[in-house]
């Protein structure tokens, strides 16, 4: 660690912490739905939005790609509101097909670009180190919006706001950090605390997701290796020994005798 310049990883860092702040949240609401991969198929719909606008000609680093990965982000959160209200059954199988399509989608749209692949990595993975600090305003006032909605209406969104807040929330993160990420971000550190004390999961679940991107970011640095990935390891890691170190869950213990 000797020389290492930590100003290097500290606008990723607090794209991390913009993505987590509000993911986090989210996430326990997610489990408890029951609707695990609607975040993966969200952000693959805003991606796919991303890559529509490209293909459109128009300016990567421009808003017109934020409004079109949030255009297709709503849109997608209306779709799933609607197929949840028909045929609530089999939501989480709808949740894979709108997933499957839009990653089909995409591929489809980059297949005579060039640089296609190199852009679907982008998306997918991340380039979560070369995040500037002027990327990172907008993120961070939807970060805002999404933490007061969520704290003024909470369990009262009801299905389609909840959906709306979350297509907002992944909107925002996913050409920050990619579709692997904002799926980690949602999933792994609220799976770590799930049997906690209520008042005891969002700490612990931030320790996850704070400890998972600061630890992945310096040694993606110092071992150079891809970002995001690596991320995602540290992330699952750590969960794992803060579930280890955790409350047994309820009906763990049985009685050998029985």
């Amino acid at each position: 660690m000797e020389g290492f310049d930590f100003m290097i990883v500290l606008p990723a860092f607090l794209a991390g912490l913009l993505v987590l702040a509000t993911h986090i949240p989210l996430g326990a609401q997610v489990l408890r739905r029951g609707i695990v991969f609607i975040d993966l198929a969200i952000a693959q719909i805003a991606a796919l939005g991303v890559i529509v606008a490209g293909a459109a000609g128009l300016d990567p680093a421009g808003w017109t790609v934020q409004v079109a990965a949030g255009v297709a982000a709503v849109l997608g959160a209306l779709l799933l509101t609607w197929t949840e209200k028909r045929w609530p059954d089999v939501q989480e199988a709808q949740i894979g097909v709108l997933f499957v399509l839009a990653a089909t989608a995409g591929l489809l749209l980059v297949a005579h670009n060039p640089h296609g692949g190199e852009h679907m990595q982008d998306l997918l993975a991340g380039q979560i180190l070369w995040v500037s600090y002027g990327q990172l305003a907008m993120p961070a006032l939807g970060a805002l919006i999404i933490l007061g909605l969520l704290v003024l209406f909470g369990e009262r969104l009801g299905r389609l706001g909840f959906y709306l807040v979350f297509a907002l929330a992944v909107t925002a993160s996913v050409q920050l950090v990619g579709v692997y990420l904002v799926f980690a971000s949602l999933i792994v550190p609220s799976l770590a605390v799930r049997h906690y004390a209520e008042r005891r999961k969002l700490p612990f679940a931030y320790l996850v997701g704070v400890g998972g991107y600061g630890i992945g970011l310096v040694l993606s640095v110092l071992l150079d290796l891809p970002s995001g990935a690596l991320i995602v390891w540290c992330l699952a890691v750590l969960a794992i020994c803060v579930y280890a170190a955790g409350p047994r869950p309820s009906g763990a213990i049985r009685n050998t005798h029985s």
